[in-house]
């Protein structure tokens, strides 16, 4: 089993992060598509976000994980999700 240090190596090094950079990119792009696809474009290019949509997503922002709905965790689970090849990769090549 590697020490902790090796394991803070492996997680740490250039390969892994800009593995997983690429990852959040994709995960950022996806839900800024979503969310712009949610809004009205206005003439000038700026969005407005409808007011029920504003207001679900800030009350998400204010809410521990711990209390979201099991909805709510699935979600965000499967984020993670994306995240855990490369990192299981990064643990045992």
């Amino acid at each position: 089993m590697p020490s902790h240090d090796q394991i803070r190596e492996l997680l740490e090094s250039e390969r892994t992060v800009e593995r997983l950079a690429a990852i959040e990119h994709e995960r950022w792009a996806h839900w800024q598509r979503y969310a712009h696809d949610q809004c009205e474009r206005r003439d000038d290019g700026s969005l407005v976000i409808p007011a029920e949509l504003a207001t679900r997503w800030e009350a998400q922002i204010e809410t521990p994980y711990a209390e979201l709905s099991e909805q709510e965790k699935d979600s965000d689970r499967e984020q993670v999700r994306r995240y855990l090849p490369t990192i299981i990769d990064a643990l045992t090549r």
